[in-house]
């Protein structure tokens, strides 16, 4: 990096280092503004993931049922049927005693929902578990629905985000405390160009806090910076067998596949009157219930039901024959999620571990991916993400007005350089510990320099465009 000659005067020193970083400033916004709104958007209908299932879900939650009810074990017989060639995955208790059973079966590399009504075995409603509206909406959020490198350009605009909102403290932030208009509150009567001005300034002080804990909280999931944090944790001994948490849509459909793979569809293989479509043929007529593989379901469904976990509650074969079968919360406020091995002759819990038992590694994770989907402290917590959202989306718009309004035509608009900076100790330090830990700012930051370097400087009119040139 230049250095300006020492004997430049601090005060110049200092217009120099600002207009730079509000270059930076402004260059991170032309890339991160139109996923920063896309991300909020979809951020915030995500927040309300529990009350919009149960609202898509209520035809489903009142069947006013007054008759003997099925065994768990034909309930889930039922769902299997119902997809042709499928597996058992996992059975859900009821949200309540009106509601229908939720099943999950799964076929190659798809999963499938399945609705069963608890007294007749009806067939209530059968989905794929993509197609659920939470679930796309969670693919658009974390993926932009385009996979692994939907992740790496979400990664990448939210580690951006994070110098956006960095350099816009330092750039916004007053010189003097007697001057607080303008970044704690908004002025009204100085003018439209000041008030969009303020607008940004104030909504970006008042929410930067906010908006970084949502950004960094949601980092443990990208592919990139995901697979990079478990490759430190190894390094450091840190690493777990199992983390509660996926860095990416294939890893989670692995993580399940690899949880089914030697489950009931193992155990089906050899068993009389049992075809391999997941049909039971003449299975229920001829066969010893003792050797029945959904037998457990009866035994564990009631034993679970006492447990009172924090729903959803999902029961889930062995994965070895004359193995433990699992009770769990997938609560999506993970500091409540219990795992419970039983014994699926018995009923007996053989063990069980919460959530305080992890290491305080995953625990801060787990905490902070809780409060990220606004699960961690209920409503409260919901209505200060999307409040933050919302800000998040304002600050973005107002930044396009500002930049509208004082654009010069033919050119993109950003801030003049006046010469190269004179970088500081801490301005260095603080760009190393960006880049060590966001690596995908920092080898984007590595292109970008060098294409600059190589090619748009070398270019008069993209330099000028671009406002790479600078003033005499």
């Amino acid at each position: 990096m230049a250095t300006a000659p020492a004997n430049v005067p601090v005060e110049e020193r200092g217009r120099r280092l600002y207009r730079t970083i509000w270059r930076w400033h402004f260059y991170a916004g032309i890339f991160c503004i139109p996923l920063v709104i896309w991300l909020s958007i979809t951020g915030s209908i995500y927040l309300f993931k529990p009350q919009i299932e149960r609202w898509m879900d209520r035809p489903y939650n009142r069947l006013h049922l007054t008759g003997p009810r099925a065994t768990p074990e034909q309930i889930a017989r039922t769902a299997v049927i119902a997809v042709p060639g499928s597996t058992l995955h996992y059975y859900e208790l009821p949200p309540s005693d009106d509601a229908a059973v939720r099943v999950i079966v799964g076929m190659g590399k798809k999963e499938y929902r399945v609705y069963v009504n608890p007294q007749t075995l009806a067939i209530l409603h059968t989905i794929s578990e993509d197609q659920r509206f939470m679930t796309v909406i969670q693919h658009l959020h974390g993926e932009l629905l385009v996979g692994t490198p939907g992740s790496y350009l979400v990664e990448l605009a939210a580690s951006w985000a994070i110098v956006l909102l960095l350099t816009g403290l330092y750039l916004w932030w007053p010189r003097q405390t007697e001057k607080l208009a303008g970044v704690l509150w908004i002025r009204t009567r100085s003018g439209s160009r000041i008030f969009w001005r303020d607008l940004h300034a104030v909504t970006g002080v008042w929410i930067s806090a906010l908006a970084l804990f949502l950004i960094l909280t949601g980092l443990p999931w990208a592919k990139g910076w995901g697979g990079y944090f478990k490759k430190v944790r190894q390094v450091t001994g840190t690493s777990v067998a199992k983390q509660d948490w996926t860095i990416s849509r294939a890893d989670a459909l692995n993580d399940r596949m690899a949880q089914n793979s030697n489950s009931l569809s193992n155990a089906m293989d050899d068993m009389p009157g049992m075809d391999h479509s997941g049909h039971m043929g003449h299975y229920m007529d001829g066969m010893d219930m003792g050797t029945d593989p959904y037998q457990p379901f009866n035994v564990l469904v009631p034993v679970a039901a006492t447990l009172h976990l924090a729903a959803p509650v999902e029961i889930m074969p062995a994965m070895k024959t004359g193995g433990t079968w699992t009770i769990k919360s997938d609560a999506q406020n993970r500091t409540l999620r219990d795992v419970l091995q039983a014994n699926p002759e018995t009923g007996a819990i053989v063990s069980r571990k919460n959530f305080n038992q992890g290491m305080i590694l995953d625990r801060i994770v787990g905490t902070g991916i809780a409060a990220h989907e606004g699960q961690l402290f209920g409503l409260m917590n919901q209505l200060l993400g999307l409040i933050t959202a919302m800000g998040l989306v304002l600050l973005c718009v107002s930044a396009v007005v500002v930049w509208w309004r004082r654009r010069y035509v033919g050119v993109l608009g950003a801030p003049l350089p006046l010469a190269r900076p004179r970088w500081s100790f801490g301005l260095v330090a603080a760009v190393v510990a960006l880049a060590i830990y966001l690596p995908a700012m920092a080898f984007s930051l590595i292109a970008i320099l060098l294409l600059e370097w190589t090619v748009l400087s070398r270019v008069p009119s993209v330099s000028r465009w671009l406002g790479l040139t600078a003033m005499a």
